[in-house]
C-alpha cells in the first residue's frame, strides 16, 4: 500500500443524523492534517456489503460503527480486542493490510465504554443509587459494561418480555425509586424522527432522576424534554461522541495495537 491519504469513516444505516464526519473533518482541520486524512460515510444497506467496502478502498486504515451493525459485523471481522469481546460489540475497526495490500486484517474496539464511563461517572450524585438502560442492542451492551465497572446496579428494558429485560410498562414509581437513572440506548428520538420518545412514565419523574440519552442530534431530544419538564437533571449523548471518537483516533494511531483475540 502506498503513502496515500489515509481514509477513516463510519459505517451504518441511515447516517443522516451522525455528527462523526463533521468531528472528524474538523479535527483534521484544527490539527493540520487535512493532507494526510480524510473521514468519510458509508451507508451499508446490507452489512455483508463490508468486505466489499474494504476491498475497494485500499487506503480505508479505520472505521467507526453505528446502528444497526455493533453486533452484526462481528462475524465479519478478524479479531476482536478482549473488550469488544466480553461486551459482544464493536463501535471501532482497526483495518491493517499487507505491503501489497492483498492481506487484509480487521480487528474490532469498543470505546463506547470508555465514552460512556468518562461522562457519566463526574455526574454521579449520592442519591444515584441504580440505572434503567432503555435498550438490549449494541449500544446497551457498551453501557451495561461501563455500569459494572462503577458497581452500579441496573436493570435492562425493553419491548419484549425476556430473562434480562422488563417490559416498560413495569416501569413504576417503586422501580423509578430504586433506579433514578435512566440511559437511552434506543435510537428512539434520532433525528429526523425527532417526535418520539421511549415509552417511560414521565408524569412519575423528578428532581431526584438523571436522564442521559445517547442520542445527541437534535440537541435536546423528546426523551430529555420530557424529563426536564419534571425538574430531571439531563445530558445528550455528544460529550461520550467526542470521547469514543478520541479513544478510537487514538486505537488507531497506536503503533502496538492491544492485544487481540480471533472473533472466528
Amino acid at each position: 500500500m502506498s503513502d496515500s491519504k489515509k481514509i477513516y469513516g463510519l459505517i451504518g444505516y441511515p447516517l443522516s443524523h451522525s455528527f462523526s464526519k463533521k468531528y472528524f473533518s474538523e479535527k483534521f482541520e484544527r490539527e493540520g492534517i487535512t493532507h494526510t486524512c480524510s473521514y468519510q460515510n458509508f451507508e451499508l444497506k446490507n452489512i455483508n456489503d463490508f468486505p466489499e467496502l474494504i476491498k475497494l478502498n485500499p487506503h480505508l486504515v479505520g472505521l467507526n460503527v453505528t446502528i444497526p451493525y455493533k453486533e452484526q459485523i462481528i462475524p465479519l471481522l478478524n479479531e476482536l480486542a478482549p473488550v469488544a469481546r466480553d461486551i459482544g460489540a464493536v463501535n471501532t475497526i482497526v483495518i491493517r493490510r499487507n505491503f501489497e495490500g492483498d492481506e487484509i486484517n480487521c480487528c474490532g474496539h469498543n470505546t463506547d465504554v470508555t465514552g460512556f464511563y468518562s461522562t457519566l461517572k463526574p455526574l454521579l450524585q449520592k442519591h444515584h443509587a441504580g440505572v434503567l438502560v432503555l435498550g438490549t442492542g449494541g449500544a446497551s451492551k457498551a453501557i451495561v459494561h461501563a455500569l459494572k465497572m462503577l458497581h452500579l446496579p441496573h436493570k435492562s428494558v425493553s419491548r419484549s418480555k425476556s430473562k434480562e429485560a422488563i417490559l416498560y410498562s413495569r416501569i413504576d414509581a417503586e422501580i423509578l425509586a430504586k433506579f433514578p437513572v435512566i440511559i437511552n440506548t434506543t435510537p428512539l428520538g434520532t433525528f429526523p424522527d425527532i417526535h418520539h420518545a421511549p415509552d417511560v412514565p414521565y408524569e412519575l419523574l423528578g428532581p431526584h432522576n438523571f436522564l442521559y440519552d445517547l442520542v445527541y442530534n437534535p440537541e435536546e431530544t423528546l426523551f430529555l424534554k420530557k424529563g426536564k419538564i419534571q425538574g430531571a437533571q439531563t445530558i445528550n449523548g455528544y460529550a461520550m461522541l467526542v470521547a469514543q471518537a478520541e479513544a478510537s483516533w487514538k486505537i488507531w494511531n497506536e503503533k502496538s495495537p492491544q492485544q487481540a483475540v480471533s472473533s472466528r
